[in-house]
Parts: structure tokens; C-alpha cells; sequence
């Protein structure tokens, strides 16, 4: 991990206190860019997603899907928590801490919209992060890039349906036109334009030189967005803390959970490490442009998406700390001695 990706935490906070300044200082400025839009898409935005999301996804190699089989007890787990655990708890989460615990402290007008956010952020898996927590917790990189390939595969056409669905069962209005112009911007497209790069340059060279774009198109978002919602954070000081515990607290249950299942079906621990930070980390830079798409940038939506970049990096290395330190606890599982002892055989 990079001295900057480190320290992303430090930077977000930078971004709120520059994006607040700036929106007070010239509103007009932020209100043209919140107007350059064209069927629902803000432009400007458009194009810093895609210089976040494009040089992320150059790290993936679509041919690595063939190696699944390798790994199958640890990718099973992984798509169980990806897919049918998390977008489902955090969706349970948002309703009972932001609809109902924390409704007297935020904004009325704002809850189903936070709630929507808290979706958005946890329905698409991370993809480019995971490479470094993996490699925190010594993990087995062909199982972390055939996940990865395999996540992405499945977000094409699972993102739309759950957060669709979701988005209904919380009784909030989806634009299903938006939804899917969304995923065809920002995972689609994308992905195909990342995968002929692949083929015509080099990619580990391009990908080192992109990096520090995607990163600083990451933050000047960030900055749009908090030049945005600033008004409220600074009537609202409390509400950045208190959309940040739902998403806690999901993070440490699917990651445990993760941990735990792989423990259980006796997976070796340097793929469980991987398949535990995979299941509890999120995409966040879709979702920060899914949320813009669909509910603006003023949305409660969009701020509860952010708050997911606040805290992925400190919250992640913590679950990193945890699955290194535990490498003995795990290790001494009967299942997982078993299977040792039948890869060592065969």
C-alpha cells in the first residue's frame, strides 16, 4: 500500500474541509457542475468515475475465471456473502439504525435516502482495494484475482436487480432507467475499455501511471460532493458519525462470517484471509456515481456513499490485523488440518 492510499482517511477529511469551504465561497461555480448533465448523468462526474474505475480495473485478467475450480470452497463463500448476505444485512442495518434508532437525529427529509446510499454502497463488491488487503495478509493472489474477475463478471448483471429490488422493499421510488444507464456507465463500459488496454499496451505500466489519476479523481469527487452537502454537515455535524455505524458493523459481520464459513469447510487460511476481506469490502467509487446518478448530488444517498471512503481504510486494515493475528486459532481447525493433509497427499 501506496504512502497515499495509507492515508486516504486523512485526505477524505481534507476533502470535506476543502468541498465545504469551496461550496460556501462560490456556490455558483458548484451549481453549473451540478447542471452540466445529460439524461440524468452529470458530466463532469462521468468523467472523473472513469478515471477512478478504468485503471482499477486494468488489474484484472478475465482468463483467471478458469481457475475458479481451484478454489471453489473459498470463492462458494465468498459469492454467498457478496451476493445473498451483504446488500440484504446492510439493507436490515440502515432500516434499523438510520430508520429507526437514529431517526430523531437526522434529517427527516434525508432517511430514505440515506438508507438507499447504505444499499448502493454495500450491493457491488470491492475490486481493486482487495489486491492490497490481500497482499497484507500474505494471500493467495491467484484466488484473489479469479474472486475478483468472477465478482466483477456477476456485477454486470446482478447490481441493477438487487439494488433495484432493495430500493423497492424500502418503498423508494427506483428510476430504473437511471439505474441501468449507471451500470452500463460505470461497470460496462469500463470494463470493456479496461480489458482492450490490456491488449494494446502494457498494462503494469500504464496501471502505475493511471494510479495516482484514479486516486486524485477519487478526491476531487469527494470534494464536489462535500462542496454540495456542505450546508448540512455543518447543521449536521453528527450525521457523517452516525451513518458510519451501520456500515461498521456490517463490515465486521460479513468479513467474520466470511472467516468463520471458510474455517468451517476447512479452506486454507491464505485464501479465507482474502475471501473474508473480499465479502466485507465495497466498490465504493460505483457506488458514489450510482448514487449521484440516481439521487444527485445534494442526496443523502450520495453523502451516505462517501462516509464508505471515509472509513474503508482504517476499518479494512483493522479486519487485515484481525485475520493475521488469528492465523493459529484458524489454522487449528479440524477441517481446515484435514484438508491440508489431503493436498499434501495428492
Amino acid at each position: 500500500m501506496s504512502t497515499f492510499e495509507r492515508y486516504l482517511t486523512v485526505w477524505v477529511f481534507l476533502c470535506i474541509i476543502v468541498g465545504v469551504a469551496l461550496g460556501h465561497v462560490m456556490p455558483g461555480v458548484f451549481q453549473a457542475i451540478g447542471t452540466a448533465e445529460v439524461a440524468k448523468v452529470n458530466l463532469p462526474v462521468a468523467v472523473l468515475i472513469w478515471l477512478m474505475i478504468i485503471p482499477m480495473l486494468l488489474k484484472i485478467d478475465f482468463a483467471s475465471l478458469t481457475q475458479v475450480s481451484r478454489y471453489w470452497r473459498g470463492i462458494g463463500v465468498t459469492l454467498f456473502i457478496n451476493w445473498a448476505v451483504k446488500p440484504f444485512s446492510m439493507a436490515l442495518l440502515g432500516w434499523l439504525f438510520v430508520g429507526y434508532l437514529f431517526r430523531p437525529y437526522l434529517p427527516a427529509d434525508q432517511i430514505d435516502s440515506y438508507i438507499a446510499g447504505l444499499i448502493i454502497l454495500a450491493a457491488a463488491p470491492c475490486t481493486a482495494m482487495v489486491f492490497v488487503w490481500s497482499n497484507l495478509t500474505k494471500g493467495e493472489p491467484h484466488f484473489t484475482l479469479s474472486q475478483v474477475a468472477l465478482n466483477d463478471t456477476i456485477m454486470v448483471v446482478a447490481f441493477a436487480p438487487i439494488v433495484g429490488l432493495l430500493l423497492g422493499l424500502s418503498a423508494i421510488t427506483v428510476p430504473w432507467d437511471t439505474l441501468i444507464l449507471s451500470v452500463v456507465l460505470y461497470i460496462v463500459l469500463p470494463v470493456i475499455a479496461a480489458q482492450v488496454l490490456r491488449r494494446v499496451t502494457d498494462v503494469n505500466r500504464l496501471g502505475a501511471k493511471l494510479q495516482p489519476v484514479s486516486l486524485l479523481a477519487l478526491l476531487a469527487t469527494l470534494v464536489l460532493l462535500f462542496g454540495f452537502q456542505g450546508e448540512q454537515i455543518i447543521a449536521q455535524p453528527t450525521v457523517i458519525a452516525l451513518l458510519a455505524v451501520p456500515i461498521l458493523i456490517q463490515v465486521y459481520f460479513n468479513s467474520g462470517l466470511a472467516y468463520l464459513l471458510n474455517r468451517a469447510t476447512g479452506e486454507e487460511h491464505c485464501v479465507a484471509g482474502p475471501s473474508a476481506l473480499i465479502g466485507a469490502s465495497n466498490f465504493f467509487e460505483l457506488a458514489v456515481a450510482a448514487a449521484i446518478s440516481l439521487f444527485g448530488f445534494n442526496s443523502g444517498a450520495a453523502l451516505a456513499t462517501v462516509v464508505g471512503v471515509l472509513i474503508e481504510v482504517p476499518v479494512m486494515l483493522s479486519v487485515v490485523w484481525i485475520v493475521n493475528r488469528s492465523k493459529g486459532w484458524y489454522e487449528r481447525s479440524a477441517a481446515v488440518r484435514t484438508n491440508a493433509t489431503t493436498i499434501k497427499r495428492v
